[in-house]
């Protein structure tokens, strides 16, 4: 009895020892305080604005070619989408029913400063685009320490697949929206007498363009949000699917908002991606509750 004693206290020593072992070398961190959290915030906050304020003054160094090659491609009258369009419309079998008529844009700057003030807005909004995976990361880093172990597990790739949805987003903004809205609103015609010359100015242009990119960039973020709202609980897949009608609707209305042009084709092509993303979201927040009913049949 005495051996067994001895054996069982040793057994328990041993265990407090690897244990002591295992918490100095991974030691916990302290809890701060508000200041503490407030402090953490503003340096995350610094270091993306540092980031974005580089990537800002690299494209303002570059801003010619950015203009010349980015900026006006979706409005000029060789952009690669029209070709795309057309060809694949032809693959299909349906014709030129994809095939949009190239159109040319002439811009007009109505201000003194009207050139610089495009530039800056180039820049700035430019800058946000390539920037966007750091400065989530920064995001990132400021959430992860009051996450437990679990819910960073669960997170693991989460910088990946929302800097990935983003430019998703984005180049679907630019590459397929763009050309729609900017082809329907530059061939619209008001009147019969030709007096009114569609001469938009560039302000105009940059502001709709950024609107267009930045806007189905987060619309691309539905899939990322339904997951994370499912695995802290909020939503099932019963509830996605319950109300799907209403999604329908909020969706629409999302496309109108995004398209700044009234034409039905343009919203009708945002629409599509929107609804098919929700359908991913469904698919994986129903992951998320058989998972969940596992771990809860398992525990039962």
């Amino acid at each position: 009895m005495e051996n067994f004693t001895s054996v069982s206290t040793e057994s328990s020593d041993r265990k407090k020892f690897f244990k002591r072992l295992r918490s100095q070398a991974n030691p916990e961190p302290e809890e701060m305080s508000f200041i503490g959290h407030l402090e953490a915030l503003r340096w995350h906050i610094m270091r993306s604005v540092i980031v974005w304020l580089a990537a800002a003054i690299a494209i303002f160094v570059f801003r010619d070619w950015i203009y010349d090659n980015i900026i006006l491609a979706p409005s000029s009258e060789d952009f690669v989408t029209y070709a795309k369009l057309c060809s694949f419309g032809h693959w299909l079998g349906i014709g030129d029913s994809l095939c949009m008529p190239p159109v040319k844009i002439e811009f007009l700057v109505t201000q003194v400063n009207g050139t610089f003030t495009s530039a800056l807005s180039i820049s700035m909004i430019g800058a946000v685009i390539v920037a966007f995976p750091y400065i989530f990361w920064e995001l990132w880093c400021f959430v992860k320490p009051a996450l437990s172990a679990k819910e960073k597990r669960y997170a693991r790739g989460s910088i990946f697949w929302v800097s990935f949805c983003f430019f998703l987003g984005a180049a679907f903004g630019y590459y397929l929206l763009a050309p729609f809205t900017f082809n329907f609103l530059a061939s619209f015609s008001l009147g019969t007498t030709g007096a009114i010359q569609y001469k938009p100015t560039i302000n105009d242009y940059i502001d709709s363009l950024s609107n267009l990119i930045l806007g189905c960039a987060l619309a691309f973020q539905l899939p990322i949000l339904a997951y994370v709202l499912a695995k802290i609980g909020l939503i099932t897949s019963g509830f996605l699917k319950k109300y799907s009608k209403y999604a329908f609707v909020l969706i629409l209305l999302v496309a109108a908002i995004i398209t700044p042009s009234p034409d039905v084709s343009s919203q009708i092509i945002v629409a599509l991606p929107l609804l098919f993303l929700y359908w991913i979201s469904i698919q994986l927040v129903a992951r998320v509750d058989k998972k969940k009913a596992k771990e809860e049949k398992e525990w039962s």
